[in-house]
């Protein structure tokens, strides 16, 4: 599957609401970041909290150039939780971490703009 990044590509094609509930997008904090020099876009490992219900979850997210890991730890960023884990390179990625192309391409992270608790479902 390839998602078209582009500004200005056309929207998908239309869903059902039913659809749309079978993603489940939660809130978590990440806890820790670290770079991951293997991946073959530039990548950090995140170990992220979403709360008592789903717990810590690991993700490789392609956000090193525009992210330094030290500063990561305590913001809260959106992921798909529902996702089968998948394997990226070494590590098993066990959710997808959501975020939007800049004019650049780079990933920016998707995140609250006030904090919420972590676990908390996108409606």
């Amino acid at each position: 599957m390839h998602l078209d990044h582009d500004p200005a590509a056309p929207p998908a094609e239309p869903i059902g609401f039913d659809d749309f509930l079978k993603v489940d997008i939660r809130i978590g904090t990440i806890v820790s970041a670290e770079p991951y020099p293997q991946a073959r876009k530039p990548s950090l490992i995140l170990q992220i909290d979403f709360g008592p219900a789903i717990g810590v979850r690991k993700s490789s997210a392609q956000v090193a150039s525009l992210y330094v890991p030290a500063e990561l730890p305590g913001r809260q960023v959106a992921a798909v939780v529902n996702f089968p884990p998948r394997q990226v390179g070494k590590i098993m990625s066990e959710v997808l971490t959501l975020g939007f192309a800049d004019a650049e391409g780079r990933v920016v992270l998707f995140s609250p703009d006030n904090p919420v608790p972590n676990g908390s479902r996108l409606f």
